[in-house]
């Protein structure tokens, strides 16, 4: 509904980084959007969207996975791999805890002991860190919250910090 899509430079860099450690990625277009079959369903019918891309993931590579979404993928993505077992650790980019005209609610975080990322830029009007720090500091360990100072929710001109603070989890990580 508001322009995103699998070629956003936010989801170029966050697959560039998880490649960087060897991970296949898969990037998709939720229904709808794109050249994608369907209809936005606000962000009910894309959770099963995840759902059927963490099958595939797990049908063709049969590795744990990691999930990590940007902004509406984040909000609809985090929701379907909290609770997927075959999923590991989960990432939300730009996660949008302020988003005019969307109820998002993430109480389910609360049930999510799987490491944890979120990542934001300092001026992010739909991820302000006044609220996702509040947000953040009420889920279970482990769990990490960095903002990038001077990004705005698409990280412009900083996406190479983005991309370096996504790297530096990914690599703690695979280090435990």
């Amino acid at each position: 509904m508001f322009g995103g899509t699998l070629h956003n430079k936010v989801v170029f860099h966050a697959m560039k980084a998880l490649h960087s450690f060897g991970f296949p990625v898969l990037r998709f277009n939720f229904r709808g959007t794109g050249l994608s079959h369907g209809k936005h369903d606000k962000g009910i019918g894309e959770v099963d969207d995840v759902h059927a891309a963490l099958d595939w993931m797990d049908h063709e590579f049969h590795l744990p996975l990691i999930l990590v979404g940007f902004s509406f993928g984040a909000a609809v993505g985090l929701r379907a791999a909290c609770p997927d077992s075959r999923v590991e650790a989960v990432a939300g980019l730009g996660l949008p805890v302020v988003a005019p005209d969307r109820d998002y609610s993430f109480d389910f975080l609360q049930l999510c002991p799987k490491p944890k990322l979120f990542l934001s830029g300092g001026f992010d009007q739909y991820s302000p860190t006044r609220q996702l720090k509040a947000l953040v500091e009420t889920l279970p360990e482990p769990k990490r919250l960095v903002t990038i100072d001077g990004a705005d929710h698409f990280f412009e001109g900083r996406l190479p910090q983005m991309r370096e603070a996504l790297e530096a989890w990914l690599r703690e990580m695979l280090a435990k």
